[in-house]
């Protein structure tokens, strides 16, 4: 349906319990429910689609993986959790994921609850942040060493990234998982926060938590879009009240406002329960909630030259994509405890607007709705609106329109941002032309990367790099090439704003 309407996607990902009946954590898939899980993956291969899926370290029933681990004595204290501390284990794990899922032509993996262990979840009370550490603290140490607690996650993504390795060098390895641990990120990971609330001020919320989390030296961050719970129930973290899902017009605002959001994340992901999350159920062409999510979605595909850059710059300069307003104006006191608004690299500063202007939660009218987001344009720059191409001087706050499908986002001037072209998915057109958007007022520098886009040729000098300087004074572009042509664009076009 998305190709049809001609909404860009790239993935879909698998969710839990595609297990046969009983036998959780299973790597295998039930067949009554999936009879050819190789023509399927065909099919959506045939359409560019990739796919991830939900695996899991715990395993529960009598299934044969957990069999498996039980008889060689690799399964933890609670006999359900596989011991990803053992070369043995971790290799076992391979195998049988390899056997069960990866054959069948998945491309990635979604790995879920790699805490492991996770008491705090249960019981009506959401304890505060020290007491939850206390209690899962507790529990960890039931089954494993003190030492090695909180370091779960790290050994289960080594163990999947280094035998997937050496199963292939075509497909590169991509875990999207739950938890995270220092150097985790070695191992093709990207973490989510987790199974949040749809409520504004958990939005909100989420953009320091990002900022905080990649500045621990994690590239990768994403979300749920649109929050994962919409319903209260008597569980804690069950805390919303968008009963009526899509059909709530304040539960469709806060979803384009999640998207647009989401646009500017390492990795842009939409996910829930409690209600469908597909583009066309918040409305139709022409409809405003529908026109503002795909203007967000085609907005990530037009910037993807420039994110592919900063993918590559982090895999291989030791870059950083999310980066809190501190990272490039620390000499700006005002800028320093910035918590909702963020660079995306060096040449995009995103402000999310983070509270409703229509409808609350139950479809409200809001009352007095606001007109404007406040923005602080840090010193050290002049600011171009990306939208508008008006300047602003640095060092003050700014009132930016609201309007649905706008987010306030701006350009420092001497940015270089590199732009692809309308596209369905990330590999249609590979060698497409690139513009080259030069924000000037000043000099400046940047770069654009390209490589095969899977596996990993890169390492071997199978990319494209070229250097970009822009002289103010003479007007004039100059482009550094080095690299494999094979991935250089048909053109670059120099556009001047």
């Amino acid at each position: 349906e998305y190709r049809r309407r001609e909404i860009p996607l790239d993935c879909v990902i698998q969710d839990w319990q595609t297990w046969p009946e009983c036998q959780w954590g299973q790597k295998t898939v039930d067949a009554s429910r999936y009879p050819d899980l190789d023509a399927a993956m065909d099919q959506l291969h045939g359409m560019n689609v990739h796919v991830l899926w939900s695996v899991w370290p715990n395993m529960n029933g009598n299934g044969a993986n957990r069999r498996e681990f039980e008889e060689k004595g690799l399964l933890l204290g609670n006999r359900s959790t596989y011991n990803a501390f053992d070369e043995q284990a971790r290799a076992i794990y391979w195998r049988q994921l390899k056997e069960g899922l990866f054959c069948h032509g998945i491309d990635g993996w979604w790995c879920d609850c790699t805490e492991p262990f996770e008491r705090d979840w249960y019981g009506p009370v959401c304890f505060p942040p020290e007491e939850r550490m206390a209690v899962n603290l507790d529990e960890f140490k039931e089954y494993l060493d003190p030492a090695r607690i909180n370091a779960y996650s790290l050994f289960h993504s080594r163990g999947i990234y280094q035998h997937q390795r050496a199963e292939t060098q075509e497909k590169r390895v991509i875990n999207l998982t739950r938890s995270g641990f220092p150097g985790q990120q070695k191992y093709a990971t990207i973490t989510w926060n987790g199974d949040t609330s749809a409520r504004w001020d958990v939005l909100g919320k989420s953009i320091a938590d990002g900022l905080n989390f990649c500045l621990s030296g994690q590239p990768y961050w994403s979300q749920d879009i649109g929050g994962f719970f919409l319903k209260r129930g008597r569980e804690w973290f069950r805390d919303s009240d968008y009963d009526q899902g899509v059909m709530d017009p304040g539960y469709r605002e806060l979803y384009v406002r999640w998207m647009q959001l989401g646009c500017f994340l390492p990795m842009m992901r939409s996910h829930g329960t409690d209600t469908p999350r597909e583009v066309w159920q918040f409305g139709e062409p022409g409809d405003e909630v529908y026109e503002a999510l795909v203007k967000a979605i085609r907005l990530r595909y037009q910037l993807l030259p420039y994110i592919y850059t900063l993918a590559a710059q982090a895999a291989l300069q030791n870059g950083t994509m999310m980066r809190m307003l501190a990272f490039d104006f620390r000499g700006d006191p005002a800028a320093l405890d910035i918590k909702d608004q963020f660079m995306l690299g060096k040449a995009l500063m995103v402000c999310p607007v983070l509270f409703p202007t229509r409808f609350t939660e139950g479809g409200e009218r809001v009352s007095n709705p606001p007109k404007f987001r406040r923005v602080y344009l840090p010193k050290g720059a002049r600011w171009v609106d990306f939208w508008t191409h008006e300047r602003h001087e640095g060092g003050q706050w700014i009132d930016c329109p609201v309007g649905l499908d706008t987010i306030p986002l701006f350009v420092p001037e001497g940015s270089i941002l590199p732009l692809g072209v309308p596209r369905q998915h990330a590999n249609e057109q590979p060698n497409a032309p690139v513009t080259l958007r030069v924000y000037d007022g000043r000099d400046g520098v940047g770069e654009y990367y390209s490589d095969a886009g899977d596996g990993y040729g890169y390492e071997a000098g199978e990319s494209y790099r070229a250097g970009l300087k822009w002289n103010h004074f003479t007007g004039c572009l100059d482009i550094s090439e080095a690299g494999d042509e094979r991935f250089k664009p048909e053109r670059f076009i120099l556009e001047r704003v």
